[in-house]
């Protein structure tokens, strides 16, 4: 016997309905902002996938060699596919350039709760505008879709250019950089005051590692932008930041949101606006992350374009909403007798009614009426044509709704409407 493979899963055909039906509602926002759908290769060329992060991400991959000996890896996430496909083939196309994709994904990883070697992802990018209000549309729109499915979250804002502008005042390199933003992302505060303390960390008076764990320590509603302010006096670059952040709070709709600086995301591609969105169930608390990221289509050889945009985690979220009920209305055509003319006329109704978009199933196994009422029952079909002979006579057939046990002699021609 054939097992699946590890960290995978197979899903039962209400599992699908469920999915499917969130799947959906979540497209509705999509649509409604106007974004379009794309759809990119599952694999592309390993060159392309550790472009950014390097050589240390392939044993987080799945990575293989074609027959042309070229090294391929199963896409980990959808940014660096959408950046591809927008240099090759949409960057002349007016700006912005409002992307949307649902997607399967892919990490060799250690397989827990709300975490799988094979996901799925939904979500956008946003292409060619800076200004705030690109920002506020993305966060807008991500708390919309969740608001769409009746999903409970809270949703952490930050941005990355206030801790850059207090790294560039310390005269901070990339690798250092980014060293300390991953510590931030894992919330590893010990270890990340180690590392701060091997670093030169005085200036003019200003303590890089005292600053930084103060802005960590700010995490609330829109006042404590004010707040911040004075903390930030001596690095104009983080000021310069601070007010773009609330430019774009400006523009967000939603009261309900925790502006925290502590988001610093474990992409090392964001440069702004950066926020993370939160479901209630432990194992699977992150169901969406995104922000800003200005110099991701230049490092992949475009030219220098801005960019924002946002990813659910699919299955995340699934996880986090409240199971529900899926109700269908599934009709059963069933002839009277094992008769070659009577089904020819089962599968006339069957069309007659699926061109109607109705979701009909013809009785297939060859059963006696009896049995094939019992089949009904038990896979929740809840309404039976019966076809017999007599009733054809008439252009009629036998409706039998099997919640009320009702049954009832209707015209062929009215079945449309009356089904």
């Amino acid at each position: 016997m054939f097992n699946k493979p590890k960290g995978t899963r197979d899903f039962k055909p209400t599992e699908m309905k469920k999915r499917r039906i969130i799947e959906n509602k979540l497209r509705e926002v999509f649509e409604r902002y106007n974004f379009k759908e794309i759809c990119t290769p599952t694999f592309e060329s390993f060159e392309l996938l550790s472009k950014k992060t390097g050589e240390e991400i392939r044993k987080q991959l799945f990575v293989f060699k074609d027959h042309g000996n070229r090294e391929m890896g199963l896409r980990p996430e959808m940014t660096s596919s959408v950046v591809r496909f927008y240099i090759n083939e949409l960057k002349n196309l007016p700006k912005p350039i409002k992307l949307y994709y649902f997607s399967n994904c892919f990490r060799y990883e250690n397989p827990q709760a709300g975490r799988y070697r094979e996901f799925w992802q939904m979500g956008c990018e946003l292409i060619g505008s800076a200004y705030p209000i690109s920002d506020a549309e993305i966060i807008n729109l991500a708390m919309d879709g969740l608001e769409n499915i009746n999903m409970d979250y809270e949703i952490h804002i930050g941005h990355l250019g206030i801790l850059k502008g207090i790294f560039s005042f310390f005269n901070v390199n990339e690798d250092e950089e980014l060293k300390i933003r991953r510590l931030i992302d894992k919330e590893d505060y010990n270890g990340l005051k180690e590392y701060l303390s091997t670093l030169n960390n005085k200036k003019d008076g200003n303590v890089m590692e005292d600053i930084i764990f103060q802005l960590l320590d700010f995490k609330g509603d829109r006042d404590i932008i004010n707040e911040v302010e004075y903390l930030l006096k001596d690095f104009p670059k983080s000021l310069d930041s601070l007010n773009n952040l609330r430019d774009i709070l400006d523009f967000v709709k939603y009261e309900n949101i925790t502006i925290n600086f502590g988001i610093a995301r474990g992409l090392d591609y964001y440069t702004g606006m950066v926020f993370e969105i939160y479901g209630t169930k432990e194992g699977a608390r992150q169901v969406c992350g995104g922000g800003r990221y200005d110099n991701l289509i230049e490092l992949f050889g475009g030219q220098k374009v801005p960019a924002v945009g946002f990813a659910y985690g699919f299955d995340r979220i699934m996880l986090n909403i409240d199971d529900f009920e899926v109700e269908e209305d599934s009709i059963l055509v069933v002839p009277v007798q094992r008769d070659k003319e009577l089904i020819k006329e089962c599968i006339k109704i069957g069309d007659k009614l699926r061109r109607v978009d109705k979701i009909v199933e013809l009785e297939l196994m060859n059963r006696r009426l009896n049995k094939a009422l019992d089949y009904a029952n038990t896979v929740g079909i809840k309404k039976v044509i019966i076809v017999g002979k007599r009733e054809l006579e008439n252009n009629t057939v036998i409706l039998k709704n099997m919640e009320t046990g009702e049954q009832k002699v209707v015209s062929i021609d009215d079945l449309e409407r009356t089904v």
